[in-house]
């Protein structure tokens, strides 16, 4: 589960070029902020195929970072990830989240490196930064409960696995995995 939703997003950031921030710029009086837009039409989407490109565009909104030097370190991580060179891209996260810390998708990429590479305890650290710095960040809170899972607290997996289905139940399977985990968590109702 881990490997494809990293594959996901290390697509939507090679695609994007840039490493957009969660912050969304002030509306017009009378509309509704666009991320705010797409969460009411991934909310009403009808079909996982309906739901996936209005994933994508959230997601895409989530890398934008609104500087351009965190821009083009994101940019570097996703070229050292394409070329196969982890430690590098690990080391520019590193950096992404030193010289911009609250910006939630450097936080989410770097957790999603790290699980890769086997840090689990990292992982965690990083992907709950995310989750507080962006509250409505579905991909990383479905990993995070991932990850969680496999390391049997699946009580508080099922928690960040509700709030990410809340957020877009069409998200990678997530109806079945939180199915799954309420019968083991708390049995089955009659």
């Amino acid at each position: 589960m881990r490997s494809l939703l990293f594959a996901m997003s290390l697509a939507a950031l090679s695609v994007s070029g840039t490493a957009p921030h969660v912050a969304t710029p002030p509306a017009a009086p009378h509309t509704v902020p666009p991320l705010d837009a797409l969460f009411g039409r991934l909310a009403k989407a009808g079909s996982d195929a309906e739901a996936r490109p209005i994933e994508d565009e959230i997601l895409a909104m989530f890398l934008e970072s609104g500087s351009a030097s965190t821009d083009l370190l994101m940019t570097r991580a996703a070229a050292a990830l394409a070329a196969g060179d982890m430690d590098t891209a690990q080391q520019l996260l590193a950096v992404v989240t030193k010289v911009d810390p609250d910006y939630a998708e450097g936080w989410h990429q770097r957790g999603k490196l790290q699980a890769l590479s086997g840090d689990d305890e990292g992982a965690i650290v990083s992907l709950q930064k995310a989750v507080v710095l962006n509250p409505r960040q579905f991909a990383a809170m479905t990993e995070l409960g991932g990850i969680l899972v496999e390391y049997g607290d699946k009580r508080d997996a099922l928690k960040i696995l509700r709030k990410a289905q809340s957020l877009d139940p069409h998200f990678s399977d997530i109806d079945r995995e939180v199915r799954q985990l309420s019968r083991e968590v708390e049995g089955d109702r009659i």
